[in-house]
């Protein structure tokens, strides 16, 4: 019994002193970016009309400006803020309060963030404030960010910086997004932000919400910021004379006028179709002249099968798709899809990075979003049609077969004499048109009726069966690859 005492008494201790260990363990705080810290606040027109001498009297240094929120509402206070804080010697910031659930909302609230606030100095960067996510997944947030970022950044030219409080930068953002854009972190009733495994610093930090500061009435948020909060150009920001040219809401049809039917068009290339009560991607795909495979890719969306009334659409009209559509110049039109680069684009064009940068007046080869049209410089490249016989399986629906193809339901119907595309059948042979894109480039070779195509570093089977109008498992069997992922650099396929 004494010696059972003993081992109960042993464990005790053990598991006090781990507990005590446990309970002193401070939380890791990430640090500020610099030592020099300047003192700031954030208004809105929820601080009213305020006595900027008065705040600068009281120390404060930065005062950030909410400019818009959505693709609508511009802050009563925007004009008042900036013009009041600047004549009181405070540097100045804007925000915007991001509204969209999908990449051409966030494309439209980009530039109209941009339009708000042309012809101002910003001696801050730019924010981005995202933290009402509804049902959108975290993959959706961090998509509809980028997006956003990339587009003011390239409209403005100004650097940008992520507004998020800590829960949000742990389980939201990504650490892709943590790798490209700094924090400006909100946490209260803490002297240090805590560690949020994302970010390991911050350049701005939201401490309160109840800020007391002379020249305001009520409460007012107060901030830390660092010196790496500062945009390393003060120009006035004129967003026609950066980025590809586009400026205001061009490309995006919000300054059109709604026709009743749920459509907003501002010019030839595309309209923001508002999805109505038993809209179906296939029945928009038919209605447009365009694809499933079209509008997935513009918009990102997850599930072709999910979508909802009141959701916001990119649409392209008939004279611009991405595979089709030339301008003036015989250039072609090339929407971006999600997950493509300008060396993608490049590749499967037979073209290159800097060709299209030039032709479309991008800076920054890095940044390009969903739903931006490309001109691509027109080639020799050459187009040939053709038909393969598909034989249709259970449970195919037209809309998918002309998804997978590239085609639309109406190409496939008036092709194949079907009356009715929601009746056809199991067994039953179809006509698919296929358009295979003759590239010359120095890394394609001709043999026996064959391309011959040199693998390059980066490339996937994928991504070369797209540039050629082929099929994976075909290029595949036709050049005996047991494992469609492993190829590598220098391997020669025939296509």
């Amino acid at each position: 019994m004494k010696r059972i005492l003993t081992k109960i008494n042993a464990t005790i201790v053990i598991m006090l002193i781990i507990l005590n260990s446990i309970a002193i363990t401070k939380v890791k705080a990430i640090e500020p970016s610099s030592s020099n810290i300047y003192n700031g606040i954030d208004v809105s027109n929820y601080q009213g009309s305020i006595d900027y001498a008065r705040v600068r009297s009281a120390g404060i240094e930065v005062v950030y400006i909410k400019a818009t929120e959505g693709q609508t509402i511009t802050d009563a206070y925007l004009r008042q803020n900036y013009e009041n804080a600047r004549a009181n010697g405070l540097r100045i910031g804007f925000y915007h309060f991001v509204r969209a659930r999908n990449n051409a909302q966030a494309v439209a609230e980009a530039e109209y963030f941009a339009n708000a606030i042309s012809g101002m100095t910003a001696d801050c960067r730019l924010v981005m404030d995202f933290e009402v996510f509804g049902n959108l997944t975290n993959e959706e947030v961090n998509e509809i960010s980028f997006t956003f970022l990339r587009r003011v950044e390239e409209i403005t030219g100004k650097e940008m910086v992520v507004y998020s409080n800590t829960y949000s930068a742990r389980t939201v953002f990504s650490q892709e997004l943590a790798n490209q854009y700094p924090l400006w972190v909100a946490e209260y009733g803490v002297n240090e932000p805590q560690n949020n495994g994302k970010w390991n610093i911050w350049i701005g930090f939201q401490y309160t919400d109840r800020g007391v500061v002379d020249g305001i009435n009520g409460y007012v948020d107060r901030d830390r910021f660092t010196e790496q909060i500062f945009l390393s150009s003060t120009e006035p920001i004129n967003p026609g004379n950066n980025g590809n040219g586009n400026s205001g809401n061009e490309g995006n049809g919000n300054n059109g006028s709604d026709d009743g039917n749920g459509e907003n068009s501002g010019n030839n290339n595309y309209i923001t179709y508002t999805v109505r009560r038993g809209d179906t991607l296939s029945e928009l795909a038919l209605r447009y002249g365009t694809t499933v495979n079209e509008i997935v890719g513009i918009n990102g969306i997850v599930n072709p099968n999910l979508i909802y009334t009141g959701e916001q659409l990119l649409i392209p009209t008939k004279n611009n798709t991405s595979n089709s559509g030339n301008n003036n110049n015989n250039n072609e039109n090339y929407v971006v899809r999600k997950g493509d680069t300008l060396s993608k684009i490049a590749l499967k064009y037979g073209t290159t990075i800097n060709a299209i940068a030039r032709l479309n007046g991008i800076r920054n080869p890095n940044l390009i979003y969903v739903g931006q049209i490309l001109q691509i410089p027109n080639t020799s490249n050459n187009t040939i049609t053709s038909t393969i016989n598909y034989t249709i399986q259970r449970g195919d629906t037209l809309s998918e077969i002309a998804s997978t193809y590239g085609t639309t339901v109406n190409v496939l119907a008036n092709l194949n004499g079907i009356r009715n595309p929601n009746r056809i059948y199991a067994g039953n042979i179809i006509k698919v048109p296929i358009t295979t894109r003759v590239i010359s480039n120095t890394n394609v070779e001709h043999d026996c009726g064959h391309c011959i195509y040199t693998v390059q570093r980066g490339d996937t089977l994928s991504e070369i069966a797209e540039m050629y109008g082929a099929i994976v498992n075909e290029i595949a069997e036709l050049n005996q690859i047991e494992n469609p992922n492993m190829i590598y650099v220098g391997q020669k396929l025939r296509i």
